[in-house]
């Protein structure tokens, strides 16, 4: 994934996440950016603001988005469960294979609870 992809999905990531936080603008601006794949003459026109708005209203979303990432972890802590859902399933697959204890599985279990 190239860096450009990898940050709209970020963003667009902490978009779902605390997009109900940003301004009306700021939302609907960021949603049709990285939600939508529109370009910046699109959103500009689409709300009629100028490119130059879009920007300016994209940089302060994606800070905004950025800095309630950091005081609240939300993505952080769901892309973690999302990665201990993983290791699960590939213990479940082990464990249907090799017919092992699953009590290693069982406490995994209980962390994600």
């Amino acid at each position: 994934m190239s860096v450009s992809a990898e940050k709209s999905y970020t963003v667009g990531m902490l978009l779902d996440f605390y997009g109900e936080l940003l301004s009306g603008r700021q939302r609907q601006v960021a949603d049709l950016y990285y939600n939508d794949d529109l370009s910046l003459s699109e959103v500009a026109e689409e709300c009629g603001i100028t490119r130059q708005g879009v920007r300016d209203a994209l940089k302060k979303a994606e800070e905004q988005l950025r800095g309630f990432e950091e005081r609240l972890g939300l993505l952080h802590k769901h892309l973690e469960g999302q990665k201990r859902l993983r290791n699960v399933l590939l213990r479940l697959e082990e464990l249907s294979k090799q017919g092992v204890d699953t009590e290693a599985l069982k406490e995994e279990i209980k962390a994600l609870l």
